[in-house]
């Protein structure tokens, strides 16, 4: 059972969302050669707890940090480090926050420097699977609506989508049902109700989509070593479209 938010629940996790949505600002700025991405963790953890939210990564099952640092090959879960950025890679940044004990999750990834243009399309091709993913959640859809509006867009471009690893239900925990496929055809699983919250994360590459864990036990990589991007949003289903919690607020006009 998904559960549909209450007022309080959904004030909790738009603040939650906001605060996310200031630390993936704060520290893609960040990004250039050079930098170490133990520092992007360093200000992201700051600006969580100098807001008075507390990380959701750091501890979850054992994770060591605050946000997860994945760059080129690495999809998800790239625990930051003494690793420096250089000219030409991709960082994807994954951010959760809790306020009040409701959570917001969002990612983003960011060229370091001057990128290929393949890796450019790779990146602008996963973020407008995102927001045809969300321009396909409203009161009555189906959740296979939202994931073959995202593989569509994926497969337009010529990019594959990453099966093994998708969205998720989100609220007094960072994951809850339902998991959430980025790909698969429309028209099936779960009926859309208002007040449902969930994370949207395509995850797109430009090679394969097979994938495997290195022997940290969490960073996740293409198996053919090729590059991805991660876009990710929590969204709250309304009767007109999808509300998106971790959008900053001067990005907000017009959105349903």
């Amino acid at each position: 059972m998904v559960p549909r938010r209450s007022c309080d629940e959904l004030d909790r996790m738009r603040i939650a969302g906001q605060i996310v949505a200031r630390v993936l600002r704060g520290i893609s700025e960040m990004v250039r050669p050079g930098l170490a991405t133990r520092e992007l963790d360093a200000a992201a953890e700051e600006i969580i707890r100098k807001a008075g939210g507390i990380p959701s990564f750091k501890g979850y099952h054992g994770y060591p940090a605050s946000v997860c640092a994945s760059v080129n090959d690495e999809i998800v879960h790239g625990i930051p480090g003494p690793r420096v950025l250089e000219d030409g890679d991709v960082v994807s940044i994954d951010v959760g926050a809790i306020w009040q004990g409701y959570h917001g999750d969002a990612a983003v990834t960011v060229p370091v420097g001057s990128v290929s243009e393949a890796v450019a399309t790779l990146i602008r091709a996963t973020e407008a699977s995102l927001q045809a993913g969300i321009a396909a959640v409203r009161e009555g859809a189906r959740m296979g609506d939202v994931s073959h509006a995202i593989e569509r867009v994926a497969r337009d471009a010529g990019c594959e989508v990453v099966r093994e690893y998708g969205g998720h239900g989100i609220g007094q925990a960072m994951h809850e049902p339902p998991s959430i496929r980025n790909w698969g055809p429309p028209g099936g699983g779960l009926r859309l109700r208002e007040g449902m919250t969930f994370c949207l994360e395509p995850m797109l590459t430009l090679g394969g989509y097979s994938t495997k864990v290195l022997d940290d036990g969490w960073t996740v990589v293409t198996a053919d070593g090729s590059v991805s991007a991660h876009f990710e949003h929590t969204v709250l289903v309304t009767e007109n479209g999808a509300e998106i919690l971790t959008l900053p607020p001067e990005d907000q006009v017009g959105e349903a």
